[in-house]
Order: C-alpha cells, then structure tokens, then sequence
C-alpha cells in the first residue's frame, strides 16, 4: 500500500492543490518501510490525481479537497480521505494504520 500526503512545510497542507511537496509512504505488514518527498507537477485540474496513480498511490490522505479532485482520484481507484489534521505525515499515517485518525470537515468543500 502507498499513501500519498500533500506538505506544506513539512506537515499537512490543508489545502491539496496547493502543496509545495508529497510525501509517498510505502506501507507493509501495517508498518511503514520507507517515505519519500516528491515535488508535483505543475498544479493544473486532474494532473495530480494521474500522477500519484502512476505512483502506484492508494490512498491520499488531505486537508481538504475540492469535489472534482475526489471524483479524479475515484477515476484512479485511489482511496481519498479529507479533514485530517496538520500534523506530520507519519503521525497521519499511524493514526491511519491504527483506525485513530481523526477527520472532520472537507477543508475544501464548496
């Protein structure tokens, strides 16, 4: 499994189209083997969605997320899960791992 997180100075971006970087982490056995930062392509509608998918991206865990980005991401069988927190992106990941990630409102929703 991988998880895709936007950053925005080394934690959650709260908003996704505008993150400076990803962290892509690698998941096995419930644990995380290893995390990358990958700079994004320039932001435009629907490159970020084709892009993680070739990243072999299962999940992207957000702040917040405008309704056609999440339909994208759906296109690419990537798993979306919005109103996380900022926090680093191994806390997120661990809470996610462990079903103790707490979400709330889609920041983005509108």
């Amino acid at each position: 499994m991988k998880i895709a997180i936007p950053l925005a100075e080394g934690k959650l971006a709260a908003h996704f189209g505008h993150c400076q970087q990803f962290a892509v982490i690698d998941i096995e056995n419930n644990e995380i083997q290893k995390k990358e930062l990958l700079t994004p392509p320039p932001h435009e509608p629907g490159v970020l969605p084709r892009w993680l998918g070739e990243l072999g991206v299962n999940i992207v865990i957000a702040g917040g997320m405008g309704q056609r980005a999440v339909m994208l991401f759906g296109e690419q069988q990537i798993k979306v899960v919005v109103g996380a927190p900022v926090e680093e992106p191994e806390a997120l990941v661990k809470h996610y791992l462990s079903e103790t990630l707490v979400t709330g409102q889609n920041l983005c929703d509108h």
